[in-house]
């Protein structure tokens, strides 16, 4: 599973302030592995749709077997259905049902060898369901029809299904637990217009006399229910291979021109996933749908995963970034942590989502190098200390609700902690330890202790005290770093107090960098210590005065540092630090000091870093007011914006340059309105706004609909700023998402001002856009009790429509009182 949008690209979105609960545990209950009575065996299903009343027509054949004791009944998960017959070989059987719970009289009493199957025919009626969703599952109903009459014209009709955690079972009775495996076959009937897409291998394809047609899926091996999945809707399939294995990709057919662009590194994932695992991709095939609505990020379903419409992307995004990449490599990875092996139990999802976090740094760090992958660690290390992390467990057995291990600490950190164990192991012997581990747990379940025991066994180190500080407890190392130097003997003595309550166990990376040969350069003493105390000192040597040391020289463990360094410091480590997380944040304090022209220079320097994400944070943070005394850094910076061979790059230097509202760059951004990069384009609008606006509102009214959607936020700040009223219908339909969504704290800001102006207009259209999104995205978002902030929003727009002095104020007021009434059903 991959949230929203991600802690770190993110993908599940976190709205933090929407609701101080969304990680937080209240009333926590003991959660132990649910108890195995009966063993799931095979599931064998037909299904039709009754598309008008949202419902499921089912069949379904049940084999199943008692775990060890002798039983006469069997308890079945089965939410909100209508249960029109059960059987066995033709004899119906007895059975209690309380819309969740379907308790089934056996004829007799069964033993634990003896298999017996069960027929059910029954209605699902998923629009029934009463199950909340979570953080990173916003519904839990299992079945979802969208646009199934198909009176929403800009709507494809679609049908897919979520099962984690534990919603298969809202569409099918079964025991919805990860602690089972079954193999499947279903026969999904559909009109023929529709495709239809499920686990496993589509054996035949049956046309019936009345429209419909009738899909075999048939699923031989064994996974958890709720990795089931059936995906139906008009859709172009893509197809691609992974040596003799079909890779298809399921798109709209406005997409089907970009599926590659947007899926093609597939292949070369599985391939990595199996080198690395030295395991081979495990399954038959491997198939990617995107859902219209969808209620996650993306779900690794085994061999069928499921995308939300965000993987969607067009050219003018992908020469920037896909920025679905990471989700699908974090799904890909799935197949063989979640699906091949599972956890026994949601206090264990470590082992499932831990491993796919971890999976977006391996493959960004085998693709793009390891500057860019610890770029992407530190982005999800800073998300989990955002949130309300610090006192949870990664392994919790006692926890409110199931959903709430959906969370920062289950992806975020497990994935920190991974980096640690591998860095600690090594490479071998980490990798060793995967493959022991899924081979010794495949196609079954397992918890934490038996991936301690896997690495154990390879390495021949004992981890308890690993596992225990940084799986069955909480935080992370708080450090405060001091150094005292010794000219005489020439040795430098590091001082490291932990700060924290309990007291952590690592080793750490220490870099004492002294002046090399030339000025350039650096002599760089690497050293590693192991701290087991709170306070700890390590004594090193050195032959001229350091420049400066760095504390966890490798980023790799997971802490929070302070220290007393001067600028010079900083200076030094903005120009000489390797990793990714000491240059940014040298940059970021070097950048408060530039009326320090030593400060100014270095951040003028680091535009030429060779990691393109440090030129980006040195372009957004250079301070180019007294241009007339940094001409020649101007001039670089419009270079890069022509020349960098990041388009992202070139975005944030017109943006740079744009703040000068200098008409001699005109010539540049007027380039830069060439961009086939949505990201250029978007920041050349603005730039040039400020300088020519005819020319920048001519352009934006040339623009596609689609690529005004795309470049949303620079379009809104021009609309606002030129009082354009004719636009805000369209800044209305970005207003929610960009206040409440978004990361950057400008944009937050833009998007609250577009909904001032927008509650206080006399644009009916522009409020009823409004409204429509707030009433969705509180229907969406109702755990973190966003219909309640919806409402709020609503009631300030009736306050500030009935001081307004307009014609239209009456109907703006009834627009938003309906839109409140929703909410408040």
């Amino acid at each position: 599973m991959k949230f929203q949008k991600a802690f770190t690209s993110i993908s599940i979105v976190l709205i933090s302030f929407l609701s101080s609960a969304l990680f937080s545990q209240s009333a926590t209950i003991y959660k132990a592995e649910k108890a195995k009575i009966h063993d799931l065996i095979h599931t064998k299903l037909k299904v039709d749709f009754n598309f008008k009343e949202k419902q499921l027509n089912g069949e379904e054949w049940l084999t199943v077997k008692p775990h060890f004791y002798q039983t006469d009944k069997i308890t079945l998960d089965a939410k909100a259905m209508i249960i029109h017959q059960i059987s066995m070989n033709n004899q119906k059987l007895a059975y209690n049902y309380d819309d969740s719970k379907l308790i089934i009289d056996l004829p007799r009493t069964y033993k634990k060898s003896e298999e017996f199957t069960i027929y059910i025919k029954y209605t699902a009626r998923p629009e029934k369901v009463q199950q909340k969703g979570s953080n990173a599952i916003t519904s839990a109903k299992g079945l979802y029809f969208i646009n199934p009459t198909g009176l929403d014209k800009n709507k494809p009709t679609q049908i897919w299904t979520q099962g984690e955690t534990e919603a298969s079972s809202c569409w099918f009775p079964t025991i919805d637990a990860p602690n089972q495996k079954t193999s499947q076959e279903i026969y999904i009937t559909v009109p023929n217009k529709y495709v239809t897409l499920s686990n496993g291998k589509l054996e035949n394809q049956q046309k019936n006399n009345n429209g419909t047609r009738t899909d075999y899926w048939n699923f031989k091996q064994k996974h958890a229910p709720y990795l089931f999945f059936m995906g139906v809707g008009e859709y172009e399939i893509i197809k691609d291979n992974y040596k003799n294995i079909p890779v298809d990709y399921y798109v709209e057919k406005k997409y089907a021109p970009h599926a590659k662009a947007i899926f093609g590194n597939t292949p070369e994932m599985l391939a990595f996933f199996s080198k690395i695992t030295g395991i081979e991709y495990p399954w038959n095939k491997y198939a990617q749908i995107v859902g219209r609505d969808y209620v996650s990020g993306a779900m690794e379903n085994t061999t069928a995963v499921i995308h939300g419409e965000k993987a969607y992307q067009m050219p003018g995004q992908l020469i920037d970034e896909n920025i679905h990449e990471n989700t699908i490599a974090h799904e890909a990875f799935h197949h063989w942590f979640g699906n091949l092996v599972t956890a026994e139990s949601w206090s264990n999802l470590t082992v499932n989502e831990s491993f796919a976090n971890y999976s977006e740094y391996l493959w960004r760090e085998y693709k793009y190098g390891k500057n860019d992958a610890d770029a992407h660690l530190l982005e999800d290390i800073e998300a989990y200390k955002n949130g309300q992390n610090f006192d949870k467990h990664l392994v919790r057995f006692n926890y409110h609700d199931k959903e709430d291990m959906f969370d920062a600490v289950s992806y975020n950190k497990g994935g920190a902690i991974l980096h640690m164990l591998r860095n600690y192991l090594g490479d071998d012997a980490f990798y060793a330890g995967l493959n022991t581990y899924l081979t010794t747990n495949k196609y079954g379940t397992a918890e934490a202790h038996q991936l301690r025991l896997a690495f154990e066994k390879v390495s021949g180190k004992d981890l308890n005290w690993f596992f225990n500080q940084w799986y069955f407890n909480s935080g992370h190392p708080k450090l405060a770093v001091s150094y005292d130097y010794n000219k005489l003997r020439k040795t430098v003595t590091v001082n490291i107090k932990q700060e924290q309550e309990n007291t952590f166990k690592f080793p750490l990376a220490i870099a004492v960098f002294e002046e090399g040969k030339s000025q350039k350069s650096q002599k760089i003493t690497r050293h590693t210590v192991f701290v087991e105390s709170k306070d700890a000192s390590f004594t090193f040597p050195f032959v001229t005065q350091p420049t400066f040391i760095q504390v966890n020289a490798d980023g790799v463990l997971l802490c929070d540092i302070t220290e007393n360094k001067v600028l010079s410091d900083y200076i030094n480590q903005l120009k000489y630090a390797e990793n990714y997380q000491h240059k940014k944040e040298a940059l970021v304090e070097v950048a408060k000091y530039q009326n320090d022209k030593k400060a100014f220079d270095a951040i003028a320097d680091a535009l030429k870093d060779d990691f393109y994400k440090i030129r980006i944070l040195a372009l957004e943070n250079i301070n180019l007011v007294n241009k007339n005394t940094k001409k020649n850094v101007i001039e670089n910076i419009k270079k890069i914006a022509t020349n960098d061979p990041k388009t992202l790059v070139k975005a944030s230097a017109i943006e740079t340059l744009g703040k000068l509202t200098n008409p001699e760059l005109k010539p540049v951004f007027q380039k830069g309105l060439q961009s086939e990069s949505y990201a250029v384009l978007g920041k050349s609008l603005v730039a040039i706004y400020y300088i020519d606006k005819k020319l920048a509102i001519q352009k934006s009214k040339t623009l596609p609909v689609d690529v005004k959607k795309i470049i949303a936020t620079p379009l809104t700040r021009i609309y606002l700023d030129e009082n354009n009223q004719e636009e805000l219908p369209f800044i209305a339909g970005n207003v929610i998402e960009g206040m409440f969504l978004s990361q950057d704290k400008k944009i937050q800001s833009l998007y609250k001002k577009a909904y001032d102006k927008i509650a206080s207009s006399n644009n009916t259209e522009a409020i009823r856009n409004l409204a429509d999104d707030i009433v969705a995205k509180g229907t969406q978002y109702k755990q973190y009790n966003f219909d309640k902030v919806g409402v709020n929003l609503l009631r300030q727009v009736v306050q500030k429509q009935k001081i307004a002095k307009q014609p239209t104020k009456l109907k703006n007021i009834e627009i938003a009182k309906i839109a409140m009434a929703k909410l408040l059903q």
